[in-house]
């Protein structure tokens, strides 16, 4: 499959992002174990993707006082690596600058680092463990 030019997002509810981090970052875990803390506060955006009418990437922008965390960012499997976590997190960004936050920070699993220097990110601190991803390091974009 070729990048899709046919991208369209669409605000979600945290419940209907599980259909895709539930096979990208919970595989083989209970469904349970998709809810985040702050899931459901009323700033926090969910972002999906969807392509020909299918969801598949999701992300979850969690607003404080002075920054936004990025968490659950998720591409199926099948629609990886054709510009739709891209085009994602570049909607995202707009949203958060939109809203006049200056910067996203993410804990990024080590397989995704490269990906999010790539679109500008920078890694700070040192590695940790978090209890479903493995190791990570956090980044972050003003």
């Amino acid at each position: 499959m070729n990048e899709p030019t046919n991208i369209q997002f669409k605000l979600l509810s945290a419940a209907e992002t599980y259909a895709v981090r539930h096979p990208v970052l919970r595989n083989g875990l209970p469904e349970s174990s998709c809810a985040f803390d702050r899931d459901d506060m009323p700033t926090t955006i969910h972002l999906g993707a969807i392509v020909g009418g299918k969801l598949v990437g999701v992300l979850s922008l969690l607003p404080n006082e002075t920054a936004v965390q990025l968490r659950g960012m998720a591409v199926l499997e099948t629609y990886q690596g054709k510009g739709i976590g891209k085009r994602m997190l570049q909607k995202a960004e707009e949203l958060v600058h939109d809203r006049g936050m200056p910067s996203i920070w993410m804990n990024a699993r080590l397989i995704a680092i490269p990906f999010y220097k790539a679109c500008g990110y920078q890694q700070t601190g040192t590695k940790f463990v978090l209890p479903y991803g493995g190791e990570h390091y956090k980044m972050i974009k003003s």
